[in-house]
């Protein structure tokens, strides 16, 4: 009785967050109510025994993911009532994904009256002696490997696609040349200052980096003339 109460809270709680997501004006709320959806779905696992992604949940999504989220939409200026202005002209695609995906939904609830056995295959065989990681472990990396690999490889495609789509030639931008880098020798790379107590950078400045252009290579059809003019 008491499972099947906290089972109704988390989830009511779960439905009510989510809406909230989509729908709340300010998109730091949406952020907010998003961490308080993972953190009662944190809790629909524990109540089915599903510990470890529980606390995968909790710790990569609400500690990391939603983090990320949130920074992102603090720290960029996004005009958001410019975004919202073309959601009536988008508003009956929309509405067709969303009829689409009802009816599949209602497809897959309807099976199970229909094909009452269908029910059994939403879970897979455990072993009684394997705890949850082990078991998660053996169904995901032996039973179901190659579609894990795909999966990695959307994923791995769409952060391809995400960096090529964004990356941007800036002029006057910085660049790393490894070459240079590794070639300094510790006289050029360290410099030991004696500093008096109490003095400040007031006194002292700001040490800066020695700049140092790329030295290029001669190329090989003149060196023969270098050491004769040498000679």
């Amino acid at each position: 009785m008491i499972a099947a109460l906290v089972f109704y809270l988390f989830a009511a709680v779960l439905l009510f967050s989510a809406a909230m997501v989509v729908s709340a004006r300010n998109p730091v709320h949406s952020v907010l109510f998003l961490i308080l959806a993972f953190f009662n779905a944190a809790g629909l696992f524990l109540l089915a025994g599903a510990e470890f992604l529980a606390m995968i949940l909790v710790i990569v999504y609400v500690g990391a993911v939603a983090v990320l989220f949130l920074f992102v939409v603090m720290m960029l200026d996004i005009n958001f009532t410019e975004l919202r202005s073309g959601f009536q002209r988008y508003l009956p695609v929309g509405l067709t994904i969303g009829v689409v995906l009802l009816a599949e939904l209602a497809t897959v609830l309807g099976g199970w009256k229909i094909a009452p056995e269908a029910s059994t295959l939403r879970f897979a065989p455990t072993a009684a002696d394997l705890h949850n990681t082990a078991q998660l472990g053996n169904l995901i990396y032996t039973h179901y490997i190659f579609l894990f690999e795909t999966a990695s490889l959307v994923l791995l495609v769409a952060m391809i696609g995400a960096i090529v789509l964004t990356l941007r030639d800036r002029q006057g931008s910085r660049r790393q040349d490894i070459r240079v880098q590794t070639a300094r020798s510790v006289r050029e790379t360290l410099e030991l200052v004696d500093v008096p107590a109490g003095v400040g950078v007031a006194k002292i400045g700001i040490r800066r980096p020695l700049v140092q252009e790329p030295v290029l290579a001669a190329p090989a059809h003149d060196h023969g003339h270098a050491h004769h003019g040498e000679h």
